[in-house]
């Protein structure tokens, strides 16, 4: 069943008839047969949405309508068994249950996979279900995977403590720049993954996605990146990767308001995921509401524009900044380590991130420079996450990657007074710039400024 059902995931079958349960024999054989589209066509990430399937609809509104259902009827009993046995799918309109597949969230599926370029994509409840249930799915008992060091705090927490004791997959994390240390780490024949972020949380370190890519896949591995930082400014899949993941929660959703992630990736692997007896999605259930899909699927067709001005901001303030003497990481430097790199990655006019760094040295420091920076001149908020129109502010070292302890922090290259941000665009550039420097005058000048 699950073969037959992904196929709605990544193109339009044909539709239900009325009145009775409408098909036939060779209907069924191209819904089961039939070669898969692929979504990597288009270079451009929003040329590539432009030309993905627009859902109108149910009375001809230009807009989708909400399935809010849990459960699909049938109108004969054979549908229900055919469905079922796998012959009947939502590639052709036929639904059993919302946690296995609903047409609301399969369109947003469809956006992401186009996003991505990948051949399909699902959607899930949070970025750390879409995470976990394609390691999961990935890797048995005793298996191993090859991570980055340089991780979001979450996931290092899943890879280091619970995967261990849970499920008997152990973790070798390194330097994911080392491309020796990389495939010194793996180990033949047991090492399943190569997980990695293509801008760290939180140092904004790039990965050598192509490189990276070449190695899993000399070794057989599954090449697993976590996309997050980085929507439209990279595309993974199309450099080599495997599986691309997102916290849709991010950038995709821009608003702060909604908790959810992504799997993009091959059909086979999403047909796995989701089989009956052994999918990940399907038994563990991080169901993603219908209503959070239609939300997300809404503003997915802006998200280039979003993430340019992100871009566009985080590149100016991170010049300034760096002119005032504030030690600066931000990608789109010149002499930020992967610079060139990243320049050669990159789809062309998104620019290099919506995110910066400053690094205060200090905790004491860093959490000065933010308190002025909200309290005082309502630069923006202190808060996690990241994607918002608000710029958003922590301290990193004591928050998002507060799972790591002081060792592995160190080898992170997270520093206690790190402060990430991520640069909204409510305001006028010069607005916003006018307010983080009368944050930076009010700090007292033999603490704040510390030279690069």
């Amino acid at each position: 069943m699950a073969e037959t059902q992904s196929r709605g995931l990544v193109f339009a079958g044909k539709k239900r008839g009325t009145g009775t349960d409408d098909f036939d024999g060779d209907d069924i054989f191209v819904a089961k047969k039939s070669m898969l589209p692929t979504m990597a066509s288009e270079s451009d990430p929003a040329a590539a949405l432009a030309n993905a399937r627009h859902e109108f609809g149910e009375h001809g509104g230009v807009n989708m309508s909400i399935e809010a259902s849990a459960t699909f009827t049938v109108m004969e009993p054979e549908t229900m068994r055919r469905m079922f046995a796998g012959e009947l799918g939502p590639d052709r309109d036929f639904f059993i249950y919302s946690r296995h597949f609903n047409p609301t969230v399969l369109n947003l599926g469809r956006l992401m996979a186009a996003l991505e370029g990948t051949e399909a994509a699902y959607c899930t409840a949070s970025g750390m279900s879409a995470i976990s249930s394609v390691l999961l799915q990935l890797c048995s008992s005793g298996g191993h995977v090859v991570a980055s060091r340089t991780l979001y705090g979450g996931t290092h927490a899943l890879l280091t403590h619970f995967f261990p004791r849970a499920c008997n997959i152990t973790t070798t994390f390194v330097d994911i720049g080392d491309l020796e240390a990389v495939k010194n780490a793996i180990v033949e024949g047991k090492t399943k993954v190569l997980y990695f972020e293509s801008m760290s949380n939180p140092t904004l370190t790039v990965a050598n996605i192509p490189a990276l890519s070449r190695i899993g896949h000399e070794k057989g591995m599954t090449v697993v990146v976590d996309n997050t930082f980085a929507p439209m400014v990279l595309s993974p899949a199309r450099l080599g990767a495997d599986v691309v993941l997102h916290s849709i929660s991010k950038f995709i959703s821009g608003g702060a308001d909604v908790i959810a992630g992504a799997v993009c990736g091959p059909a086979s692997l999403v047909n796995s995921m989701m089989d009956l007896h052994q999918g990940a999605l399907m038994l563990l259930g991080p169901t993603m509401n219908a209503k959070v899909a239609f939300e997300l699927s809404e503003r997915i067709p802006h998200l280039g524009l979003r993430m340019k001005e992100h871009c566009r901001r985080a590149m100016e303030y991170a010049i300034r900044m760096k002119k005032l003497g504030l030690k600066v990481i931000y990608p789109g430097l010149e002499d930020h380590p992967q610079h060139e790199l990243l320049k050669s990655m990159a789809n062309k006019e998104y620019g290099y991130g919506g995110l910066l760094c400053v690094d205060m040295e200090t905790e004491e420091r860093a959490n000065r420079l933010m308190h002025h920076l909200q309290n005082y001149t309502q630069f923006g908020f202190m808060a996690v996450s990241l994607g918002y129109y608000e710029t958003l502010m922590s301290c990193s070292g004591s928050s998002t990657s507060s799972e790591m302890n002081a060792e592995e922090k160190e080898l992170a290259g997270i520093s206690p007074g790190l402060v990430r941000m991520s640069i909204g665009y409510i305001g006028t550039l010069e607005q916003k710039w006018s307010q983080l420097e009368k944050a930076l005058s009010r700090m007292q000048d033999g603490t704040l400024l510390i030279k690069n």
